[in-house]
């Protein structure tokens, strides 16, 4: 840029050569001056507007303020010269903030460089969008990018800013994308040959998909897939192998982009995601020499074990597992301690059992005192979540040993751990009260006021408490120096119950007095405030200090604050009153418990650890915490009646919280979630069906045959061939691709309405790309359970110039797993008479005639053989009649015989169709699938 402008390499070599800031401001002032006069004359060509307008940006890169040359870069934007219009862009992007009114002029000038057939005039445009871009630009300019992402005529490195300009807009403006309407034309293009525009899609998909799971969720098979041509398959360009490792950072974000997802029930998807982890874990099993390779093996392999363990913390994958993160916490480099603790702190907080972490438990404690504070920290995490009934006495100790020397930054947030823990595994009340206030002790000013009414809101419900708890207090209290927090908790511990201790040595009423108020001269008003509520109670209970306790108020009615005042002269006149008078025996009574209430230390701790962009799947505190997080999660599903949401508001503080909290405490279980108010159901609605005039027939007809076609249009054609036996099945799916041209990004998902009474999986993941005028096949495997009514829905996508997809469902009926029986007449009738006519089905129906006028009886023989029952001869003496029977096979409900009698009548033109079966919903249901190919329309 410089070597074309001699003007410009001058000025800079100039500003170079100034020895002082003043001869530097000198130089500049007299450019800007000139400029000014330049731009004022006008009539200068985009050459020179170019070298004026890279003046006043590198004037402004070295930090002096500029205020001209505005409408001049927006000139340049418009200009058909790359060198010209490069200039612009930048003065727009580094001058201009997104509610610059000067961007307004800009968006038609970025909305044709978005348009333009040159690339590199694409580029500059998404460059100015993500870095200036606010909502209105969002608005008006989010569908031309859009447009340039999932355009077939993109070059690839224009997807790649397009989707990284679309992540940006969305972090910004999330509410001017479409993301719903948006997401199976943007998942496609995680099929992309190219890599380096997959890792750019798979970071706005996981963006996405953290708000619209559902919508998202075709994504969940893209990934297990791309995860198998990369690990297992090596399928990837040398380009994108760093060290070795094929694309380790596309590797780590589908791993993270499948913990987002519930775990998939699909046993296909289950066996290629084991696959992939072990594959990933042997690659890790020896580490090399080579410290690039360690490190992208490592992010893999972290991010692997998050998987597993997400999936499931029984499977052999999460105990190899954790003999590696065992490995990882002892090893010499920082930031594979880091992420072992991170990770096996993971582990903890979904673990069932935390015995292969308690063997390396010293490990862990040695970790506290680790050089790095990020490790320190990691390890702290650890102990919380891995801290139970049978090692919280040590961890608790050694948390309140490491806390005296521990870093300011990591105090608060220890305080509230060490209270939480504490709380959740005393084995004794007392053993809680000693550590809480060995804890505000040595923490001090780190203690939060939730901690310290935390133990007031436990001392107060708890009766056989209230005695220990006034004499530890006391005996903290007489520390040379104690924090405030500790003299609020011993103001209201010995109000409420000094009188307990009160006839014991060293703890009479008087020596409470002289010691509480030592401390008060050091506390601040609203201690004061406190300790004169603690006074007016010794008054009732105490009368051999009231003297003292009235000059005490008696001096504070003359103090300037407004609240210590008020309370003196009320406490004052109270304390006047005769002896015999109960009014101040009624105001002091002792406080009663506390109604239950959810403790303010969880609240307080998870505001600490607030949401990043990428947001977490999980927290620390064990696996209780991660049970609790999701039954929160499914609460904000929670409506009353009116429609109003019955999930508590938070504070926007936290204050509303703290207070809340001192209103009482639970020392009973926990409540059982299953009690609170019912969730909303969450049915889930099936995919919307192609409709076609040829697809209602071409189902129809294969519900009662074995092949055919289900579904053909001008491009693709979909075939079926199946074969059952007892209660499993196998259906083979034929997809041809009918035009000369390959059909892309091609996926093929199920929907299974009743997924507990039927099982549909592929054998394996579909491919992902169909080759022009060939055919692919994919095996299904099918298992009848229960009873089921509803098909599942096969859909398949793909790109074809434009993105289509249809929706049709599958020849899967219930009639597919009934299995012949022979019967002679007599038995026949018997088992007609013993099932009855309360489970019995039937209906009466028109139907046609042949050509010739006559009943159409072997239509009628091959409906009913092709529903899967058994023709059987001379039971009925009407020739014209058919009886049939079957067995349907179970792997739940096991068998239910079936028994049928069809009975057409010429001359009415009407048939009557009657089935009974030991379970009437299976009577119905083959009674509907028959009749329905055999009625005409009236």
């Amino acid at each position: 840029m410089a070597t074309s402008m001699r003007g410009l390499t001058q000025f800079i070599a100039d500003i170079r050569g100034a020895r002082v800031k003043e001869l530097e401001e000198k130089r500049i002032n007299k450019e800007m001056a000139n400029i000014r006069k330049k731009f004022k004359d006008g009539n200068l060509d985009g050459y020179q507007k170019k070298k004026y307008v890279a003046k006043i940006i590198f004037t402004y890169i070295l930090g002096y303020k500029v205020d001209v040359g505005h409408m001049e870069a927006i000139n340049l934007i418009s200009s058909s010269k790359y060198s010209e219009k490069q200039i612009g862009y930048l003065a727009v992007t580094l001058l201009m903030h997104e509610n610059s009114d000067f961007l307004r002029l800009v968006v038609n000038s970025i909305r044709k460089d978005l348009d333009s057939n040159h690339e590199v005039d694409n580029c500059l445009a998404l460059h100015a969008i993500a870095n200036v871009g606010g909502s209105e630009m969002a608005e008006a300019l989010v569908e031309d990018v859009h447009r340039l992402l999932i355009s077939p005529t993109s070059q690839n490195f224009v997807k790649k800013k397009a989707a990284l300009t679309l992540l940006r807009l969305y972090r910004k403006h999330p509410e001017v994308i479409p993301a719903a309407e948006w997401a199976a034309r943007i998942v496609s293009i995680m099929d992309d040959q190219d890599l380096g525009v997959v890792i750019c899609v798979t970071s706005l998909v996981m963006a996405l998909a953290q708000d619209h799971l559902d919508a998202y969720a075709v994504c969940y098979t893209k990934a297990v897939d791309r995860l198998h041509r990369l690990v297992i398959d090596r399928e990837y360009a040398a380009t994108y192998a760093y060290y070795k490792v094929p694309s380790p950072w596309l590797q780590v974000k589908l791993l993270r982009l499948l913990q987002y997802y519930p775990p998939s029930e699909d046993p296909t998807i289950i066996a290629v995601l084991q696959q992939v982890l072990q594959t990933i874990m042997n690659n890790c099993a020896e580490p090399s020499r080579n410290v690039q390779h360690n490190n992208a093996q490592h992010a893999v392999l972290f991010e692997a074990i998050s998987l597993a363990i997400h999936l499931d913390t029984n499977s052999p994958l999460v105990g190899t597992a954790a003999v590696l993160l065992a490995r990882f916490i002892s090893s010499k480099e920082t930031n594979v301690r880091y992420l072992g603790l991170d990770t096996m702190a993971h582990l903890a907080a979904r673990a069932e059992s935390l015995e292969p972490i308690k063997r390396h438990q010293n490990t862990i404690i040695l970790s506290l005192r680790d050089k790095d504070i990020s490790v320190r920290r990691r390890a702290l995490d650890l102990l919380y979540s891995m801290c139970d009934v049978d090692n919280s006495e040590l961890i608790v100790g050694e948390l309140l040993r490491y806390l005296r020397v521990a870093d300011y930054a990591l105090r608060e947030e220890m305080v509230l751990k060490i209270a939480i823990l504490t709380e959740k595994y005393a084995n004794s009340y007392k053993w809680y009260v000693d550590m809480i206030l060995q804890l505000i002790s040595t923490a001090g000013e780190h203690v939060g006021d939730e901690v310290w009414y935390r133990v007031v809101q436990i001392v107060t419900n708890t009766e056989d408490l209230q005695e220990y708890a006034a004499k530890a207090v006391f005996e903290h209290l007489k520390a040379p120096s104690t924090h405030e927090s500790l003299v609020k908790v011993g103001g209201y511990i010995l109000g409420e119950y000094g009188h307990l201790i009160a006839n014991e040595p060293g703890y009479s009423p008087i020596e409470q007095f002289q010691l509480l108020h030592s401390k008060s001269q050091f506390c601040v008003a609203s201690t004061r405030a406190l300790l004169l509520s603690t006074y007016i109670k010794w008054v009732n209970v105490f009368p051999e200090i009231k003297p003292q306790l009235l000059n005490i108020f008696e001096r504070y009615r003359h103090v300037l604050d407004a609240e210590l005042q008020q309370r003196a002269c009320e406490f004052y006149a109270l304390a006047s009153r005769p002896d015999e008078d109960e009014f101040l025996q009624n105001i002091c009574e002792e406080m009663p418990p506390f109604p239950p209430r959810v403790s303010a230390l969880l609240g307080s701790l998870n505001r600490k650890h607030g949401d990043t962009g990428d947001k977490r799947i999980w927290v620390h505190g064990g696996k209780e915490a991660n049970l609790d997080r999701e039954i929160t999660k499914r609460k904000t599903l929670m409506v009353d009646v009116s429609g109003n949401d019955n999930t508590s508001s938070t504070s926007a503080n936290g204050q509303g919280e703290i207070l809340n909290s001192l209103a009482g405490l639970d020392l009973s279980a926990s409540p059982n979630p299953s009690s609170s108010l019912p969730l909303i159901d969450n049915i889930e609605k099936g995919p919307r069906l192609t409709v076609g005039p040829n697809v209602e027939r071409w189902f129809e007809k294969l519900t009662y045959v074995a092949e055919g076609v289900l579904y053909e249009d001008v491009q693709i054609q979909v075939g079926i061939k199946s074969r059952y036996q007892g209660h499993i099945g196998q259906l083979a799916v034929y997809l041809g691709n009918k035009v000369d041209a390959p059909l892309t990004s091609f996926t093929a998902t199920l929907h299974v309405p009743d997924s507990e009474a039927l099982s549909v999986s592929f054998a394996k993941i579909p491919p992902t790309t169909i080759g022009q005028r060939s055919q692919s096949q994919q095996l299904l495997h099918v298992e009848c359970k229960k009873v089921f009514t509803a098909p599942p829905i096969l859909t398949v996508s793909y790109l074809a110039g434009s993105h289509q997809s249809i929706s049709v469902r599958l020849p899967i009926v219930l009639s597919k797993f009934f299995e012949h029986v022979k019967l002679g007449q007599t038995d026949f009738f018997e088992r007609w008479k013993l099932i009855g006519g309360e489970r019995e089905a039937q209906s009466i129906f028109p139907i046609g005639l042949t050509s010739a006028g006559q009943l159409d009886l072997t239509r009628n023989r091959q409906v009913v053989s092709g529903y899967g029952l058994n023709i059987l001869e001379d039971i009925d003496p009407n020739p014209n009649n058919l009886v049939a029977a079957g067995v349907l096979h179970m792997s739940v409900e096991g068998k239910v015989g079936c028994l049928l009698r069809l009975e057409p009548n010429k001359d009415a033109k009407l048939c009557r169709l009657t089935v009974r079966s030991t379970s009437g919903d299976v009577a119905t249901e083959v009674q509907k699938l028959v009749q329905k190919p055999l009625q005409v329309a009236p």
